[in-house]
């Protein structure tokens, strides 16, 4: 382990007991870029301690560090949010990044390759559908005969604020986004429901789980309003929200994605805590 791996662990061991997962109704999962300056490894080892079965967002040059620590990556990144499939000049970047993505996703066995739409730039909604339906047509059966699920992440354009909003992001609609993957017709394109994104837009987020349940492939949380803590400083009132998506019958992961603001192990352990419902 490294020497850093162990100033986690013993960190966590100075503060209060750490929450490990017991319940098993969903698949917790870890985006390391929010607990920065912690290593990848680091991040590794307390997902590892707490009962997370993957840290995501991750590119396949840290796969070997996962199988190590048996752990999986329940979400491969790609080709980044700016970029994506609502202009047609970028198509053949996206669609190119995404099979060696997902080839490596495959070969792994992890199940999901994460996608966007890129930026509007003036484009129609109308044309901007168009271009997403066709791009993703372009990848669909190639991620469907590798038995892997692009996942269209739809992220908030209001708030101006690096990592926590993207202004002038064309899929930032959660119906437009489903939308896209109801016209692609592929059960190995989902949306990614960000639920934090998803607040800050439309709010109303337990109603919209049930209604796109068939299209969401996975999850991810975060305080709102300031991409925090889930805690009692913010709006959301997640513990009936995962209880709403474990009753949909879902079976993949939700992704932590906040940024702490306190001890990162011990904000971590109680987000984990209270979405193990």
């Amino acid at each position: 382990m490294l020497a850093g791996a162990r100033g986690v662990a013993q960190a966590a061991d100075a503060t209060a007991e750490l929450y490990r997962v017991k319940n098993g109704r969903l698949r917790h999962s870890v985006a390391p870029w929010c607990f920065r300056p912690m290593t990848f490894e680091e991040v590794c080892v307390l997902a590892k301690r707490l009962g997370l079965e993957s840290v995501e967002l991750t590119t396949p040059a840290n796969f070997p560090i996962l199988k190590k620590h048996g752990l999986v990556c329940a979400m491969t990144s790609s080709h980044g949010f700016t970029k994506g499939f609502a202009h047609v000049e970028e198509h053949d970047e996206c669609v190119k990044v995404l099979r060696e993505r997902i080839d490596a996703a495959s070969a792994a066995g992890f199940p999901n390759v994460i996608t966007f739409s890129g930026f509007r730039r003036g484009i129609s909604d109308e044309a901007g559908m168009k271009n997403m339906v066709d791009g993703l047509k372009k990848i669909a059966g190639y991620a469907e005969s590798k038995k892997v699920t692009l996942c269209l992440e739809m992220l908030n354009s209001r708030v101006a604020v690096e990592m926590k909003g993207h202004p002038d992001y064309f899929c930032d609609d959660i119906e437009r986004s489903v939308e896209v993957c109801r016209r692609v017709a592929s059960e190995r394109v989902k949306v990614l429901f960000d639920i934090y994104h998803v607040q800050i837009m439309h709010g109303d987020v337990i109603t919209r789980i049930k209604q796109h349940k068939d299209w969401i492939g996975h999850y991810h949380t975060a305080g709102v309003p300031g991409r925090n803590e889930i805690d009692a400083t913010q709006e959301l009132n997640y513990a009936p929200i995962m209880q709403t998506i474990a009753e949909t019958g879902y079976r993949g992961f939700v992704g932590q994605e906040f940024i702490p603001l306190r001890d990162k192990a011990t904000s971590l352990s109680e987000a984990v805590r209270v979405c193990d419902v």
